[in-house]
């Protein structure tokens, strides 16, 4: 007589029930199922781990996205500022030329060598000459934007402003020793010149001097270049003319060359 197989019986009661139902499986139906889940468990989790990450990745996407749409603005208005900023600067190149900017200063004392002799308009100092300025000192007359005002012993602006471009040739209105060339907060860089007859002349704003405290300097010498320097708003020349330290008007004194 063959033995029973093994069995598993579930009994199943119902609260308040009168019978119970009872399910019988094989015993090696039952170790099948516990088998078969345990390996379904088992590729649950190696998907799980295989998986997640890519799963992570996959949920940044549309983030990233967003990411990248804003960075491709922004680089799309840097070249734009790029182009823009690239344009100012060839502006601002231009206006500098125009103005002579790019001419560097030199300082009082360092003596420029070999400077050449420039008269006005080219022409030789005169014979008579006797040291009291009676010439223009540019080659032209520029444009004079401000003139002498006030009274002789108490000018409101003693001199006149010539507007000529930056690095133009500043010549002495008469022959005489240079007194000062050197800097100053409201002149900036500027040649003061002793003539004869108790006169002096003052060449103010310039951007390079091209001569030294001292020197004896022949009538229409360039004695250095215009320029911006000092409490200046423009590149101009301040030309100023005094006798025995009271200002003169230089459109009065100065005969020649205006």
């Amino acid at each position: 007589m063959k033995p029973p197989r093994q069995a598993v019986t579930i009994l199943i009661h119902k609260d308040g029930a009168v019978r119970s139902r009872s399910f019988r499986f094989p015993l090696w139906l039952v170790r099948a199922a516990l088998i078969g889940g345990s390996v379904l468990f088992c590729l649950l989790v190696i998907v799980l781990a295989l998986y997640a990450p890519i799963l992570r990745q996959a949920a940044r996407v549309p983030r990233l996205r967003s990411e990248i749409a804003r960075l491709r603005a922004e680089n799309a208005q840097i070249d734009r500022l790029r182009v823009e900023v690239d344009s100012l600067e060839s502006q601002y190149g231009k206006v500098r030329g125009m103005l002579g900017a790019d001419i560097p200063s030199q300082n009082a004392d360092e003596r420029l060598p070999g400077a050449p002799t420039i008269t006005v308009s080219g022409r030789p100092p005169r014979a008579d000459d006797n040291g009291i300025p009676v010439r223009w000192p540019l080659d032209e007359s520029g444009y004079v934007t401000r003139g002498q005002l006030g009274a002789a012993d108490d000018p409101t602006h003693a001199g006149t402003d010539i507007a000529v471009p930056v690095g133009t040739p500043v010549r002495a209105a008469g022959s005489g020793t240079v007194v000062e060339a050197a800097t100053d907060p409201e002149y900036g860089m500027y040649v003061l010149i002793r003539h004869a007859g108790g006169f002096t002349t003052r060449y103010a704003h310039l951007s390079r001097i091209l001569t030294t405290a001292g020197a004896d300097v022949p009538l229409g010498v360039v004695i250095g270049l215009s320029g911006n320097s000092g409490r200046s708003s423009a590149p101009h020349l301040h030309f100023e003319v005094r006798q025995k330290g009271q200002s003169i008007d230089p459109l009065s004194q100065i005969q020649e060359g205006h």
